[in-house]
């Protein structure tokens, strides 16, 4: 009896450290963009889905939003179809849009609602063209002072929650494709993921936004130094952006787009160490950079 009450305990006491987290947290949305290695990794991927499936029976409401840049250079390779990028974001043909479809509706998220649905009848996956999710226009962005066309690239104009909103109610997780319809001629978009990740976030007035990533958060004075701001406002944030990596700057605008927005806080987060959801989201240490509103500094969590 001794032994067993000597391994159990360190378990309670754990369970017991995450009480003021589960409290205030219960009943929350918290959208979670699931991408980088975690997305390619298979230990990372099983993690993902017991960590989701976790803050949902903890009383959370996730939602999951992804894209799938690795799966799909791959096809687009495979379909011989070169992949090009322009202010860090794809060059996106009508022959690459329907490869873009394909993999990310037809297979990243068919994966990503397999892994959940091994914990129970819980994931419903959808596109941002479902029940008009997302809508976008053409993104035409600027480089060197020229617009650029790169395709069916899009902008989001408006965002209907409705359907994601039924299915949190009916207690299931959406896992939602970052493609949208088009406002003005009845195509699709490919959209990036952090940036639909961030407008869900806050269209759906969610507690948290979560980006995981293949970096411990924001560095500090990168590459100088590998200290991890731990936390920043939105003016802090807004600050560093035009030095940021390109990879980093669509996460860090979605951060300050969500909290600016009515999110009470934004998190990019390390997606490779297994659980960096539930050390994010359930201790005090937390493992990420957290942004907080301007007003909330000293106050959120």
């Amino acid at each position: 009896m001794s032994t067993r009450k000597h391994t159990a305990l360190p378990k309670a006491q754990i369970l017991i450290e995450a009480l003021p987290w589960l409290t205030r947290h219960n009943g929350k949305i918290v959208v979670i963009k699931f991408g980088g290695n975690a997305m390619v990794d298979e230990d990372l991927k099983a993690a993902f889905a017991q960590d989701v499936v976790f803050l949902r029976h903890a009383g959370l409401k996730p939602v999951v939003v992804h894209g799938g840049g690795p799966q799909i250079s791959a096809a687009l390779d495979k379909h011989g179809i070169v992949s090009e990028f322009k202010a860090g974001l794809r060059v996106t043909t009508e022959d690459a849009m329907d490869v873009v479809r394909m993999v990310l509706a037809g297979q990243v998220q068919r994966e990503l609602v397999g892994l959940l649905n091994q914990h129970g009848p819980l994931a419903v996956g959808l596109t941002g063209e479902d029940a008009h999710t997302i809508t976008a226009t053409r993104h035409t962005p600027e480089i060197d002072g020229e617009l650029v066309d790169i395709g069916r690239v899009g902008e989001i104009t408006a965002l209907d929650t409705g359907a994601i909103e039924a299915l949190l109610a009916d207690g299931r997780i959406p896992v939602v494709s970052s493609i949208a319809r088009s406002q003005d001629d009845g195509h699709v978009y490919n959209i990036n993921a952090d940036t639909a990740a961030a407008a869900l976030a806050a269209a759906l007035g969610a507690e948290t936004l979560m980006v995981l990533t293949d970096v411990e958060g924001l560095y500090e004075d990168w590459p100088n130094s590998d200290e991890v701001i731990s936390r920043l406002t939105a003016a802090q944030l807004e600050k560093l952006l035009p030095d940021l990596s390109s990879g980093m700057v669509p996460k860090m605008e979605g951060c300050l787009h969500a909290v600016r927005n009515g999110v009470t806080t934004a998190r990019v987060i390390d997606g490779r160490v297994q659980h960096s959801i539930l050390l994010e989201i359930f201790t005090d240490e937390g493992i990420g950079t957290m942004v907080v509103p301007d007003e909330l500094e000293g106050d959120a969590q």
